[in-house]
């Protein structure tokens, strides 16, 4: 479908829990927030009927997020009913990897795609450190094991101010020895994030310059976001860099997001969007949705507005599914 923008809305991150198992430092506080009641939350069977109205109206691609999604129980169960929906074309999800290893082969089996983890750092030490948690030999195993499964895999590093030279190199190498793309994530001014800054793109792309010769546009499609992937050398590996708030994609975004709690986000930095939970236990029809749906995704608003000063900290992003 297109929005009042002219844009195609074809993919929706769905977060099915806001409980995670890591305390990272720009995503919670240490003492973690009070999370929602499990009442308060989607069922499976409600996440698939709102699939289900998304895909009449052109999605075609779904992300499961959270929080940690594979904190919930029998997650692959929802994985397989979101790849039998006439019309989704790919169904993926976000992980920090925790749990990985245990659940790889079945979310394969499920029709699981791909996974992204989120890996801010190879040093085991600065690990703990960012996530306050000592989880990082599960982390590898569970990369391994989703390789070994044949899942797509990818890392998400959440740049900050004091990732060194030496750490960048350090992903630049995992992901030709790997032949896992790596993506550099801007830090967003969301929640905790507001307290940290990111590296500049420009000084990611001068340290591996220098390291490994020019850097190279590569035009392989290499998943459903927005990151620009370079390679070098003999192209054995590939950095991704994402970038919505210095280098902003807004004109081409293409995304909603469904909250656990229910409630249709149509952009990170707005409040815009509708509750869906609350129509659907009141007995909504089919039709119903599709147009609630349809009528709300079409007010997309035009940009965020992350460049401005955002006042007060507001939700986390284990609350609204980043």
């Amino acid at each position: 479908m297109k929005d009042s923008c002219n844009r195609t809305i074809d993919y929706i991150r769905i977060s099915v829990t806001d409980r995670c198992n890591l305390r990272c430092l720009y995503c919670m506080p240490e003492e973690g927030i009070a999370p929602l009641r499990h009442e308060d939350i989607l069922t499976y069977q409600e996440i698939v009927r709102i699939c289900e109205a998304g895909a009449r109206l052109g999605i075609r691609k779904v992300k499961v997020t959270g929080g940690e999604p594979l904190v919930r129980k029998d997650i692959e169960v929802l994985i397989k009913e979101l790849t039998q929906i006439p019309g989704i074309e790919d169904v993926t999800m976000t992980t920090n990897g925790c749990l990985l290893k245990e659940k790889a082969a079945e979310l394969k089996a499920a029709g699981l795609s791909s996974v992204n983890v989120s890996l801010d750092t190879l040093d085991p030490q600065r690990f703990a450190r960012i996530t306050r948690r000592d989880s990082f030999d599960s982390v590898m195993g569970g990369i391994e094991s989703a390789q070994a499964a044949g899942l797509k895999v990818k890392i998400n590093c959440a740049v900050m101010e004091d990732l060194t030279k030496e750490e960048v190199l350090a992903f630049a190498r995992f992901s030709m020895e790997r032949k896992i793309p790596v993506r550099f994530i801007e830090m967003m001014p969301i929640g905790q994030g507001k307290n940290y800054k990111a590296m500049e793109n420009d000084d990611l792309a001068g340290i591996l310059t220098e390291a490994f010769g020019a850097l190279k546009e590569s035009r392989e499609v290499k998943g459903n976001g927005p990151a620009v992937y370079y390679t070098w050398g003999d192209e054995t590996g590939f950095i991704g860099f994402i970038s919505a708030v210095s280098h902003k994609f807004c004109r081409t975004c293409n995304r909603v997001r469904l909250t656990s709690d229910g409630f249709l986000k149509l952009c990170l930095d707005s409040p815009a969007g509708v509750d869906i939970k609350g129509p659907l236990r009141e007995g909504i029809s089919d039709d119903g949705l599709f147009d609630l749906m349809n009528q709300t995704i079409r007010n997309k608003p035009e940009s965020h507005h992350f460049e401005e000063d955002q006042g007060e900290t507001g939700p986390n992003m284990n609350q609204i599914g980043g």
